[in-house]
């Protein structure tokens, strides 16, 4: 069954930022566009398992802050080597000032 988790408030996370939501044993990364819009993805980098959250974010991707792979992290596409695998996307709503994510 979906659920809506509350990550965070919205005003937590900068523009063109992230930051790390962990929640029933996983971890997950949320962002801030430029454009002010909310994503968010798994928080663990698919080469390594390192935490997205110390990466660098750059218009729409997060650069793993270990080997430097990159993927957009509005689709979580691999963008970079050495990640080949996508990262697992997330919906996300702003409530109240509030950011949810659906997850599984």
């Amino acid at each position: 069954m979906d659920q809506w988790l509350e990550a965070c408030a919205a005003e937590d996370v900068d523009p063109e930022d992230v930051i790390r939501f962990d929640h029933g044993g996983r971890t997950y990364a949320i962002y801030r566009s430029p454009e002010d819009e909310y994503f968010a993805t798994d928080g663990l980098c698919t080469h390594e398992k390192v935490h997205l959250a110390d990466g660098l974010v750059m218009d729409d991707i997060i650069e793993c802050p270990k080997h430097n792979g990159r993927f957009s992290y509005r689709t979580g596409e691999a963008r970079g080597a050495p990640v080949c695998v996508n990262l697992r996307t997330y919906p996300v709503r702003v409530e109240a000032g509030r950011i949810l994510i659906q997850v599984a």
